[in-house]
């Protein structure tokens, strides 16, 4: 039988479930638990945390028998416009109002990929204004500057 890693995407995703699902069981200790009846406060965080940690250890030894896929190239303009693309909204959202940081998410995630067409990103940014402000303006009310005016 051949040791070691076979499906390096499988290894390392169940290795990230299986960091956050331990972290949560530490940090969920120090919670009064309760009964399933009567749950605590940290009943649901370290249940959950406990499943995560299962997954990600079927996960990881399941890639030792398994293969699978290599992990592709991380592609770090996507990942870097992507994460701009958060923090303009962000800092935006505030000054200039939802519609314009609204804009302004769609159209900095768009320079994300040399595919995009303008427009798509067009109908995208008008889309997902629509989306936004009727849900979180309109639907659920809540109390977001539209516009810089």
């Amino acid at each position: 039988m051949r040791s070691g890693i076979r499906s390096p995407r499988d290894f390392f995703a169940g290795a990230i479930f299986l960091f956050f699902g331990v972290g949560v069981l530490v940090i969920g200790r120090g919670y009064p638990m309760g009964t399933a009846q009567h749950m605590g406060s940290g009943y649901f965080p370290v249940v959950l945390g406990g499943l995560l940690a299962i997954l990600g250890s079927v996960t990881c030894i399941r890639s030792m028998v398994v293969a699978g896929h290599p992990i592709d190239p991380v592609g770090w303009r996507p990942l870097l416009m992507v994460l701009i693309a958060i923090g303009v909204f962000a800092a935006a959202v505030d000054s200039v109002g939802l519609a314009v940081a609204t804009v302004l998410l769609t159209l900095t995630a768009a320079a994300a990929s040399a595919e995009s067409r303008w427009r798509e990103v067009v109908v995208l940014t008008l889309a997902l204004l629509g989306i936004s402000v009727g849900v979180f303006v309109y639907g659920l009310g809540l109390p977001f500057k539209l516009s810089p005016f």
